[in-house]
């Protein structure tokens, strides 16, 4: 239903139904596009690399579509459990400690990824290079080099890889409603975007133990330096350590910062200047990097400003209601997951004019509003490019890796060269857009 308020000075609207937002975008609810796959001997084939809890809840989402012969997971009681799962492997997957035996196989159609994000480029190149299609959580990128390596992949398999970023594809199109809102030109010139992502949290010190039997520490490790373990450093905590990902900037980031590209339609370039305003680090660092090892070292509290060449900010945040707001010229439009406050012209717009088609069907690469494994799968299908693809995808997570690299190096101010993919001056900050890696691990394209 579409909720109405008014005040004396502003027109206000809520949309909060999912119904009321497919009716506003002018297009019916979106049968199964993925059909061609549901016939029972024509169902793809399917491993999920990474059966934690966020992987397993990809394959159960993707086991609408498609059937799992093998499951991986350096965890033995993660790989175990996900094959004897009554709705992913059915106890008649294969389990596999080492993904790579499952790349060998001919009969794996497509891979679900739901790793730790250090291992998700090298995991995605491999299983493209071995034919298969390939759907990965998010963040895509432990470094911006990796998303470049990602980019020629693609190109050169021409191999489907969706990114698990699914706001692109929400249940409630709410976040499809304010980008063609935006991009419509509906509250005028975008003055300001601010992405509110929440902050990280404070952690340790841990102690180092001994791994558990059943976790392959070493294999766990994969690209990273080789440390001692520490049970905070792995699962679900892993996200809160730069070995091996980028915190909430990129956790949180890959979603809301790419919502603000796609708003802006920036989706091909990245801003020019990042500045910190404001971060809070949980650990002394020098040189770029944490002087502890022994507790959580990702930026807990930060304001970042990322500029594009046209002057237009993003303003990345963590102490602000979670979501995007796009301030225009002529009203504002906030978006989070179960809901979109508009107000100004985008209202008025929104009931006397319907949102230009073609737009619709460009912000969604010609494909209708299906959810977002349902679109994977239809790419699959018809080898199109799918709602979060990795070009879009490099270009928001460049932009939260690019803050980290600020933050990390004391606030620096950091110049952007967003077609060369260097930063301008600055030997040092260019260090980090890659990472060493541990022999037996490097990612080869």
């Amino acid at each position: 239903m579409l909720v109405r308020t008014g005040g004396s000075r502003r027109e206000f609207l809520r949309v909060g139904a999912s119904g009321a937002v497919v009716a506003a975008l002018g297009e019916a609810p979106a049968t199964a596009v993925g059909a061609a796959f549901r016939a029972k001997n024509d169902r793809p084939r399917l491993a999920l690399i990474g059966a934690g809890g966020q992987g397993s809840g990809d394959a159960r989402s993707a086991a609408r579509f498609g059937d799992f012969v093998a499951v991986a997971d350096v965890d033995k009681s993660h790989a175990e459990k996900a094959k004897d799962s009554d709705r992913i492997g059915k106890g008649k997957a294969e389990a596999y400690g080492d993904y790579r035996k499952v790349l060998e196989r001919n009969d794996v159609d497509a891979v679900i990824i739901g790793t730790p994000d250090h291992w998700h480029t090298k995991i995605c190149i491999d299983a493209m290079n071995a034919g298969k299609d390939v759907y990965c959580e998010k963040p895509l990128t432990l470094t911006i080099d990796e998303g470049k390596k990602l980019r020629e992949a693609v190109e050169k398999t021409k191999k489907v890889l969706q990114v698990g970023t699914q706001q692109r594809s929400d249940h409630n199109k709410v976040f499809l409603l304010a980008v063609a809102l935006v991009r419509s030109g509906r509250i005028g010139k975008i003055k300001k975007v601010t992405a509110a992502i929440g902050g990280g949290p404070v952690g340790g010190p841990f102690s180092k133990e001994t791994p558990p039997p059943e976790l392959n520490w070493d294999m766990w490790l994969g690209q990273a330096p080789k440390v001692d373990y520490i049970a905070n450093r792995c699962h679900s905590e892993f996200r809160w350590w730069y070995e091996y990902s980028g915190g909430k900037l990129t956790d949180w980031g890959a979603h809301h910062v790419d919502v603000a590209h796609w708003g802006l339609g920036k989706d091909q370039t990245g801003p020019t200047t990042i500045e910190v305003e404001r971060a809070v680090l949980p650990v002394a660092y020098k040189d770029g990097f944490a002087t502890v090892d022994d507790r959580f070292n990702t930026v807990n509290s930060f304001v970042v400003k990322a500029t594009f060449a046209d002057g237009t900010p993003i303003e990345i945040r963590d102490d602000t209601e979670n979501g995007v707001t796009f301030q225009g010229a002529g009203g504002r439009i906030f978006v989070t997951r179960d809901r979109i406050d508009l107000d100004g012209g985008a209202v008025a717009a929104l009931y006397k004019n319907p949102l230009p088609e073609p737009l619709l069907r460009e912000l969604r690469h010609g494909k209708p509003m299906d959810d977002h494994f349902e679109n994977f799968f239809a790419c699959c299908n018809d080898r199109g490019k799918p709602a979060s693809d990795v070009w879009s995808h490099h270009r928001a997570l460049t932009t939260c890796h690019l803050a980290n690299i600020a933050i990390r190096l004391g606030n620096r101010k950091l110049t952007w060269d967003p077609e060369k993919e260097v930063i301008v001056g600055d030997d040092q900050a260019n260090g980090f857009l890659s990472r060493p890696q541990r022999a037996g691990f490097e990612i080869v394209v």
